[in-house]
């Protein structure tokens, strides 16, 4: 299967030198096509695609923040695409809060990622100094080397589907009030009888956050199946998530930030990574804002347990609500058939 390289014009050519050559060696052999402009974004519909993003010492590509708004733009520009990306850049920042960007956008445009889709250069390449030792090799080598596993990895169709599938849904919130639990019970109706579901509650005191153990008292535990601090996350959760083939997340946005005790169960996760990977396993989430700000939630979830615990991301995996009193949510305009199409996501993408 031919990739299609969207790789955009940088505002100065000497920040793309680096970019280019490792693009040359992951893409040796392999034939398609190369998009340099917005104007060019045409025709993609079920390709698989490799964004390669320049960014220079600013984080800054104007020919980028073109295909951006058209992205915005056009929600169904990416329908059924599968992608990856490399974001290159000549400091340590902004490389991976543009790939978050960058793969919202897509997402939202009916993009689908595969879990670790980011390969990041940042300006020294110190992120890549565990990588190297393990390979034997120098920085720009495991560089490459990522580059090139993210190719392959991408040209890999990939098929989710189950007769039954396991939903793990995993909420913070009260039944009685919370908008996003309503916008669920809403989504699970449309889902279904063929679906098992598994709901775990993660409440004040149910939940303790990672403290950061070392790294070889982590893998140790994960290898067995569990993690330092036990609890709930090692006798629920753990066990849900390796059986499920999908994740729900239901998210409400009170500080632009996701809950605290969501963002344990991501740092938690770590144990269970240090063992497996979850690229077989689906994200999808519900974010609720009282008044704004859901893209920032949706952009951490992708972070978190795309870019980083390995998830698969399906084309549009979140549902963005806005409502603050309860009952609100199910009231909105529209909001039937915007259940509607996230069931039906959720349906394509996990059921035969």
């Amino acid at each position: 299967m031919s990739l299609v390289l969207i790789h955009p014009y940088p505002d100065r050519p000497e920040a793309d030198t680096r970019l280019s050559g490792i693009l040359a060696r992951a893409l040796a052999g392999r034939a398609g096509r190369t998009i340099r402009t917005a104007e060019e974004l045409e025709r993609l519909e079920g390709q698989r695609l490799l964004f390669a993003l320049p960014l220079g010492a600013e984080g800054v590509n104007l020919e980028y923040v073109r295909m951006l708004a058209r992205m915005r733009r056009e929600p169904e520009l990416l329908a059924g695409c599968t992608a990856g990306l490399i974001v290159d850049g000549t400091s340590h920042l902004y490389t991976k809060s543009a790939a978050a960007e960058l793969t919202l956008a897509a997402n939202l445009a009916g993009c689908s990622f595969v879990g670790r889709p980011l390969v990041e250069g940042t300006g020294d390449l110190s992120n890549f100094k565990v990588q190297a030792n393990n390979l034997g090799t120098d920085l720009a080598g495991a560089y490459r080397a990522a580059a090139r596993e993210l190719t392959e990895r991408l040209e890999q169709p990939a098929d989710l589907t189950q007769d039954s599938p396991e939903l793990l849904v995993l909420h913070a919130s009260s039944h009685h009030t919370s908008n996003t639990m309503a916008l669920w019970e809403q989504t699970k109706k449309r889902l279904g009888d063929r679906f098992i579901y598994t709901e775990i509650g993660l409440r004040n005191g149910t939940l303790s956050d990672c403290s950061g153990c070392p790294y070889t008292m982590c893998l140790h535990f994960g290898e067995k199946g569990g993690c330092f601090y036990g609890g709930l996350m090692q006798q629920e959760v753990y066990p849900a998530v390796r059986r499920c083939q999908g994740v729900v997340m239901l998210c409400p946005n009170y500080n632009d930030a996701l809950s605290a005790n969501l963002t344990a169960f991501v740092n938690r996760l770590t144990a269970l990574f240090r063992q497996t990977r979850f690229y077989d396993k689906a994200l999808f989430a519900i974010v609720v804002s009282g008044y704004s700000g859901g893209d920032i939630l949706a952009r951490q979830l992708i972070a978190a347990m795309n870019m980083n615990k390995s998830f698969f991301l399906p084309g549009k995996f979140v549902m963005l609500e806005r409502a603050n009193d309860p009952g609100e949510a199910l009231a909105a305009p529209g909001v039937g058939e915007r259940l509607d199409r996230f069931a039906g996501n959720i349906k394509r993408t996990l059921l035969k």
